[in-house]
């Protein structure tokens, strides 16, 4: 490197090249002086001139590049942590989604939109209603989330070396939010039956035991899985919309790939409404199949509704075609903040804990 007050016969105030000293000499002589050691009488005033030395800041670990410093429990302990926070800010909200979801409501329970809705629910019903069932929603998303964003990180970074080595594949990370959802659902779509169950207008249970008992012994274990096909058809799409215009947009506002609080919740929250948007008709017949509204109401279906093809046919004679859209409003203002803490949360934990793990392993 090149530096100022070098003339002809180097470097002002130290050693140069000359007829007693090599240039190898002279170089090692230059790089001491640079990283300012040798400086002595006579040296100090050039040292004091000189430039200093450009040095990178430390920006922490760049985890995104660095998949061995970030590990599976890593990804897993991250997961769980954003799972159980995103869950538990945005509880409300979901309560109210699920009852404006409903296909016919009772008159009481019939909303113009999400604050009014919320309003209602508290100085009807009490202040702690709209958070009833939260406790089986946390215990569900903490191992169902730690499942999801461990599947998710492990599987984009094998399919995008297959596909694009070395680069960032949408395919492959639409593909790999589509596999972990299979996971995610698995463990989460029980606490999703009792949590709508106990969200709903006129709810019958008040204790997530009660609802529990309740549905296995009149209904089966299998009502706990009742809706999981449609929630894979509903969730499968969301992912692959989700994970890919989350990957997208980094892309464009974090193309570093560090650690960037702001465009990992910007990233977040507008994936989110996209996805939400685009799948509310599965989410609709979702959640019906989760409460089986239909045998609480005079309807001419008999039984439990079973199946996609059955809820959409269900939807369809109840409401017609805007019924599949009902509660767009709260999913997606649902989603926008819920994502966008998942992923800020996420990305949070994962950056902390690889630091400390980074940091650990430097020091022995």
């Amino acid at each position: 490197m090149e530096l100022e007050g070098r003339g002809a016969g180097g470097v002002a105030g130290g050693p140069a090249a000359g007829p007693g000293r090599s240039p190898g000499e002279s170089a090692l002589l230059d790089g001491w002086l640079q990283r300012g050691v040798g400086r002595g009488a006579g040296g100090g005033e050039a040292g004091a001139c000189r430039p200093p030395v450009r040095q990178d800041p430390d920006t922490g670990p760049d985890y995104e590049a660095l998949p061995a410093g970030a590990t599976v429990t890593t990804h897993m302990v991250a997961g769980a942590v954003a799972g159980i926070l995103e869950h538990c800010v945005m509880y409300p909200i979901d309560c109210v989604k699920t009852r404006m979801q409903s296909l016919q409501p009772d008159p009481a329970a019939r909303y113009r939109n999400v604050l009014e809705a919320l309003w209602r629910i508290i100085r009807t019903e009490g202040l702690w209603r709209p958070m009833r069932g939260l406790n089986v929603t946390a215990t569900g998303a903490g191992p169902a989330h730690a499942l999801y964003f461990a599947c998710y990180e492990k599987l984009k970074k094998t399919l995008s070396d297959v596909i694009h080595p070395g680069g960032n594949s949408h395919i492959a990370n639409g593909a790999a939010g589509c596999v972990a959802t299979l996971l995610h659902d698995a463990a989460m779509n029980p606490a999703e039956v009792v949590k709508q169950r106990m969200q709903m207008y006129n709810s019958p249970y008040h204790r997530v035991t009660d609802c529990v008992r309740a549905v296995w012994q009149n209904e089966g274990a299998g009502a706990f899985y009742r809706s999981y096909t449609t929630q894979l058809t509903m969730n499968v799409p969301f992912q692959a919309i989700h994970f890919m215009t989350y990957e997208f947009l980094q892309e464009h506002f974090n193309p570093q790939r560090r650690y960037s609080p702001s465009s990992h919740v910007l990233s977040g929250a507008c994936a989110g409404a996209v996805a939400a948007a685009a799948t509310t008709p599965l989410d609709v017949c979702k959640t019906l199949l989760n409460t089986q509204e239909s045998l609480a109401l005079n309807s001419n279906i008999t039984g439990h509704i079973t199946g996609m093809a059955s809820a959409f046919r269900t939807v369809y004679q109840v409401g017609g075609v805007t019924a599949y859209f009902r509660g767009v409003q709260a999913r997606v203002i649902y989603q926008i903040p819920s994502t966008a803490i998942a992923w800020s949360v996420y990305e949070f934990f994962k950056y902390l804990i690889t630091k400390r793990q980074q940091e650990w392993r430097a020091s022995k």
